[in-house]
């Protein structure tokens, strides 16, 4: 690879727990990797890229540990419903009409809404992967992207699902530059019957893959969980093996103590998924609990159709904030530990150690925000800022392994006139069939 230098300089970087958290300087980026970071000036060499960083305010690219990218089809399709009703009558019955074709669209207008918000990483479970992957790739995000399976269907059908979700692995796992990794991933305890969620576990094994599912979203899950198994589902997946695989649980809403001390035990991730959450009513996660028992919790916006939008900012902000008012207490979750959910604790939950930290030695996935706005100034606090006062609609540059991806707020890698375009075409075309 020839060499690709940028220099950011005049800049403000934000490196949540550390001494100083708000650092003024520069940062180096050579091919794909952050390669210095501080306060003095760094040696400047001919045919590097100079990159003025005033009026900017850089931090890690933002990591949504939790998401189906295709279901931004279905925004705004089916709202203020529960849980159980909205997937059975609304959410089902229009996913079984996707297309590939379907998918790569929906997905493609999920990746753009993301990039220009400062999403520089997603997890995707969901199906037609290839075409999931293939705007992965061309986007230039990075993704953790899997067949997510739903087992409630005859065995053969079963058997068929578990291969795609296998092959889907190996084709794709470590491609585009390293950008694309893969989990397995059955969709839920509830929606896969203990043996066949026992072969995922089995092929996590055989594939050497992480594992990740829904777990304990809504309080009737549970108990619907502790009818047909006689266990909590926490319980269940330990019975069944997961938790021998390296894993990451979404939502986690229902757990007692005894659960989080065993998802401790274990090293489960937990992706904490407040904005869907709140709109299904599913509850409020115990994340104060998680995170002091030693819990890794990170953040996903689940799909646009339960949320409805792709900022993780805002998910940011209301896993700050909701925590103080559930509990009475405001230091529950403070902006540090919020931005680190987003940032460095995502990456770690989804197996990416090298992602989600201004430093040296890491990836150089990383975004900047225009604070000379109104409602980012004066900059008392800046990283605060961007936990309580930031949205998606702030980030002016965005960058994704080392390239730059997004240019004052245009995306740099994808068609959007066609992508908004076919996306809405697509939405029709699915509402005749």
């Amino acid at each position: 690879m020839s060499s690709n230098k940028t220099i950011i300089k005049n800049g403000r970087f934000l490196v949540p727990g550390t001494e100083q958290p708000v650092l003024s300087g520069y940062m180096t980026i050579e091919n794909d990797l952050i390669t210095y970071i501080g306060e003095a000036e760094p040696v400047h060499e001919e045919g590097a890229l100079m990159v003025d960083g005033r009026r900017l305010l850089f931090m890690p690219g933002l990591v949504n540990t939790h998401g189906h990218a295709a279901m931004s089809l279905l925004r705004g399709y089916g709202d203020d419903m529960v849980l159980q009703s909205w997937l059975q009558e609304k959410m089902w019955p229009m996913e079984e009409k996707f297309t590939g074709e379907d998918v790569y669209w929906g997905s493609a207008l999920s990746v753009l809404e993301m990039l220009k918000g400062g999403t520089t990483t997603f997890l995707d479970m969901y199906d037609h992967m290839d075409r999931v992957a293939e705007v992965a790739e061309q986007s230039g995000i990075r993704a953790v992207l899997m067949r997510g399976v739903i087992g409630l269907c005859p065995e053969e059908v079963q058997n068929h699902k578990l291969a795609e979700a296998i092959d889907f692995a190996r084709s794709w796992h470590g491609k585009a530059d390293g950008r694309i990794t893969s989990m397995l991933s059955p969709h839920a305890p509830y929606t896969c019957p203990p043996e066949f969620f026992m072969k995922f576990v089995q092929a996590a094994h055989d594939l050497d893959l992480p594992m990740h599912t829904h777990m304990s979203e809504t309080r009737h899950e549970v108990e619907q969980n502790v009818t047909d198994y006689g266990l909590r589902p926490v319980a269940h997946l330990e019975k069944l093996g997961m938790f021998t695989r390296p894993s990451l649980v979404a939502h986690g809403v229902h757990l007692t103590d005894e659960e989080i001390g065993i998802l401790a035990k274990y090293n489960v991730g937990v992706s904490h998924n407040p904005g869907s959450n709140l709109k299904l009513a599913s509850g409020v996660a115990r994340v104060p609990e998680l995170l002091q028992a030693g819990v890794k919790v990170s953040l996903g916006t689940d799909g646009a159709a339960s949320n409805n939008n792709l900022d993780m900012f805002e998910e940011m902000r209301l896993a700050a904030l909701i925590h103080k008012g559930v509990s009475g207490d405001p230091t529950a979750v403070p902006a540090p530990e919020a931005l680190l959910m987003a940032t460095e604790y995502g990456a770690q939950s989804i197996f990416l150690n090298s992602v989600g930290r201004l430093a040296a030695g890491m990836k150089a996935d990383f975004i900047a925000l225009d604070i000379d706005q109104p409602h980012l100034l004066p900059h008392s606090d800046l990283l605060s800022h961007a936990v309580y006062s930031a949205s998606a609609k702030d980030v002016e540059h965005v960058w994704v392994n080392g390239k730059q991806v997004v240019k004052h707020g245009q995306c740099l890698t994808l068609d959007e006139e066609a992508i908004r375009r076919r996306a809405q075409e697509t939405f029709d075309s699915l509402l005749k069939r």
